[in-house]
C-alpha cells in the first residue's frame, strides 16, 4: 500500500507518516495542496489522506484534482475543525465515505485505509 499524508500541519504530518512507516506502509507526505498535486505527477499512490481544512486549496478540492489524474485512487478525509454532521455533509459531496476525526489513532487510520483498498 503505498499513501500519500497531505495536512498543513507539518510536525503531525511528517510524525504521522514516520509512524505509518514503522508499521511496513510505503508513504510519503505534503504539507499543501500544491506538493501534493507534483508527487503525483511522479509517483503512484492507492490512497491519499487529506486534511479538510487547508490554506489556498481545501481537502475538498484537491480530491477533485487529485481524481482526475489518480481515478483509481481510494481517499480518507480527516479534521480537526467543525461539528461532524458538517463534515459528513461536506464528505457526501465529495462521494466519500471516509473520514476521521482529529487527534488521529494510528490504528483506526490503518483500518479505515484497509477498507478503502478493499472497495
Amino acid at each position: 500500500m503505498r499513501v500519500l499524508l497531505v495536512d498543513d500541519e507539518e510536525e503531525l504530518v511528517s510524525a504521522l507518516a514516520e509512524r505509518l512507516s514503522l508499521r511496513g506502509i510505503d508513504v510519503d507526505w505534503a504539507s499543501t495542496s500544491y506538493d501534493a498535486l507534483t508527487q503525483v505527477e511522479s509517483k503512484t499512490f492507492d490512497i491519499a489522506v487529506l486534511d479538510v481544512k487547508m490554506p489556498k486549496m481545501s481537502g475538498l478540492e484537491l480530491k477533485r484534482r487529485l481524481q482526475e489524474k489518480c481515478p483509481d485512487m481510494k481517499f480518507i478525509f480527516v479534521t480537526g475543525h467543525g461539528s461532524e454532521d458538517d463534515f459528513r455533509a461536506a464528505l457526501s459531496e465529495a462521494g466519500t465515505a471516509y473520514y476521521l476525526v482529529k487527534p488521529l489513532s494510528i490504528e483506526t487510520l490503518i483500518d479505515k485505509m484497509n477498507q478503502a483498498l478493499k472497495e
